[in-house]
């Protein structure tokens, strides 16, 4: 990783830090940040559909695939997941087929996950931009956003981890918000704070090794952690 401007630098992660302190470096640096989010496990929990998904995937093409384990290790991308069930040639025909027949299944049992809605209004109030970064195939990760009346500025799918620090440069995210280690790479690569929140596959020790910056409880506490680092102030909210 090559040098950071100040807003960015995170804190070793043996000092990954609550969500009470705020960072260093001039308040109106801070003010109206572009923060990144990911989807699964973070803004939705899509474990009801992915599920519905699967099970269907698996009855259509009579291979055997545990769905209950299966949304117990969302985050990596679906090749990595449909690996443990199909034939390597056979992977690039399931994945394609898996994304055809997830709008039908998996859109409407999805939910939004607690405070997804109002972390990402968060951003956007105070004059910021909120955009998603994704390993979700991009058309189905706007389909999930928009049943669920999440309205972010852009939407980028296909990304995962390291990959995911691309469009956050592009997009000159300061702050990128993920539920699993992956997210953590995506944000360090891109030399964006990372906010973590143990909701996912990941728990809060693993989030802290991989150099979790702040974690949060969950999702419902970001609004005032971002208060606190647009403004810096000391929030209220615990981690």
């Amino acid at each position: 990783m090559g040098s950071m401007p100040s807003l960015n630098a995170p804190r070793p992660a043996h000092a990954s830090a609550p969500a009470s302190t705020p960072l260093p470096g001039p308040v109106s640096a801070r003010r109206a940040p572009t923060v990144g989010f990911d989807l699964d496990m973070t803004l939705i929990d899509s474990r009801p559909g992915i599920h519905a998904a699967y099970t269907a995937l698996s009855a259509e093409t009579g291979v055997r695939i545990d769905a209950d384990l299966a949304v117990t290790r969302l985050g990596p991308p679906l090749d990595l997941e449909l690996a443990h069930w199909f034939p390597e040639d056979r992977i690039a025909e399931m994945a394609d087929r898996y994304r055809e027949i997830y709008p039908a299944f998996a859109i409407e049992p999805t939910l939004p996950m607690p405070g997804a809605r109002e972390a990402v209004k968060a951003v956007q109030e105070l004059g910021g931009r909120a955009i998603v970064v994704t390993a979700k195939h991009e058309p189905n990760a706007k389909l999930h956003l928009t049943h669920l009346g999440i309205e972010p500025d852009a939407v980028i799918g296909w990304l995962w981890a390291e990959a995911k620090g691309e469009a956050l440069r592009e997009h000159g995210a300061s702050v990128y918000v993920g539920d699993h280690t992956g997210d953590v790479r995506g944000a360090r690569t891109a030399g964006a704070l990372s906010v973590a929140v143990p909701t996912g596959p990941c728990d809060e020790d693993e989030l802290r090794a991989a150099g979790a910056d702040v974690i949060l409880r969950d999702l419902t506490a970001f609004p005032a952690w971002l208060r606190a680092y647009a403004t810096g102030e000391e929030a209220s909210e615990p981690a």
